[in-house]
C-alpha cells in the first residue's frame, strides 16, 4: 500500500523525530511511504484567522500536490481535519470541488488510518512507562478519532495506561488562541499540567503536536517533571524505553 505522508509545519520545523517515527512505523507495517515535496502549510493558521481568501492559495497548492496520492496520512488530527475542511471551503467552485473532497475523503489522522484502514490494533510496540494521555480537541470532536489511540496505547508492551483527568478539556492551544487570547490560555493549560501531574505519569501521550507544544513548554515552566512524547513515538518503540 502506498502511503503519501503529510508531514505538517510543526513535525517538519520542530519535531522531525516524531515525521521519522511516523515514516518508520508505517513501513514497519508494510506501507510504501513517499513524501510529496511540493507541500507546505494546509492553510489553517489563516483559515481560522478569517482570512479565507488568502488560505485558499495554500490550499490550492496543498490539493495539486496530493492529487495522485492513494491514501493521506498525518501525524495531527487538527491538520488531517484540515484536508476534510476543504470540501466545504470550496464546495461552490467549480474548479477545485471535485479535487477537494477526493482529497478529503482519502485523508487520515495516523492511529486513525493503522486502525481504520489497516485493520491493526497491535503494531508490535514495546514501551516500559506509566503513560497519560491528552485528547486533543480537533481530532476527538472534529475529526471524530476517540477510540483509535487507545485501542494501540492498550496493545503495546510494558505500558502502564493511567487516565487523565478532564480528560476532554481543551489544553488552551487552539492555535492562534493561544496568542490572540494569551491569559486564558496559560490558565487553561495550566489547569491540564496539574491534571497530569496528578496522575502521577511519567509520559504525556498526544496525537497534535500544536497541543504537545503547549503543554511541554508550560510543563518545563512549571517544573513538572513528565515527558511529551508523540503517540509515534510510543508506537515505533520497540525498546524497553523511549526518552524525549
Amino acid at each position: 500500500m502506498k502511503v503519501s505522508l503529510f508531514a505538517t509545519c510543526l513535525v517538519d520545523m520542530f519535531q522531525t523525530n516524531v515525521g521519522k517515527a511516523t515514516v518508520e512505523l508505517l513501513e514497519h507495517l508494510g506501507c510504501e511511504v513517499i513524501f510529496p515535496k511540493g507541500q507546505i502549510c494546509c492553510g489553517q493558521p489563516a483559515y481560522n484567522s478569517g482570512y479565507v481568501k488568502e488560505a485558499k492559495e495554500a490550499m490550492k497548492n496543498m490539493i495539486t500536490t496530493f492529487d495522485d496520492a492513494e491514501y493521506i496520512v498525518c501525524p495531527s488530527g487538527s491538520c488531517a481535519y484540515m484536508f476534510r475542511e476543504y470540501e466545504k471551503v470550496f464546495a461552490d467552485d467549480a474548479q477545485w470541488s471535485a479535487r477537494a473532497k477526493r482529497l478529503a475523503n482519502k485523508t487520515y489522522e495516523l492511529t486513525q488510518f493503522i486502525v481504520e484502514v489497516l485493520g491493526i490494533t497491535d503494531v508490535g510496540a514495546s514501551f516500559n512507562g506509566n503513560v497519560t494521555y491528552h485528547m486533543s480537541c480537533h481530532m476527538t470532536r472534529l475529526l471524530g478519532v476517540k477510540s483509535a489511540p487507545f485501542t494501540l496505547l492498550d496493545n503495546v508492551r510494558g505500558l502502564t495506561y493511567t487516565e487523565l483527568p478532564n480528560k476532554t478539556t481543551c489544553c488552551g492551544f487552539g492555535g492562534t488562541f493561544s496568542v490572540k487570547m494569551t491569559p486564558i490560555s496559560e490558565q487553561m493549560v495550566d489547569e491540564k499540567v496539574q491534571h497530569i501531574i496528578e496522575t502521577g505519569a511519567t509520559y504525556l501521550v498526544g496525537a497534535d503536536e500544536g497541543c504537545l507544544m503547549n503543554i511541554r513548554g508550560r510543563a518545563e515552566r512549571l517544573g513538572a517533571h513528565v515527558q511529551v512524547l508523540h503517540i509515534a513515538e510510543i508506537l515505533n518503540s520497540r525498546k524497553a524505553e523511549v526518552r524525549a
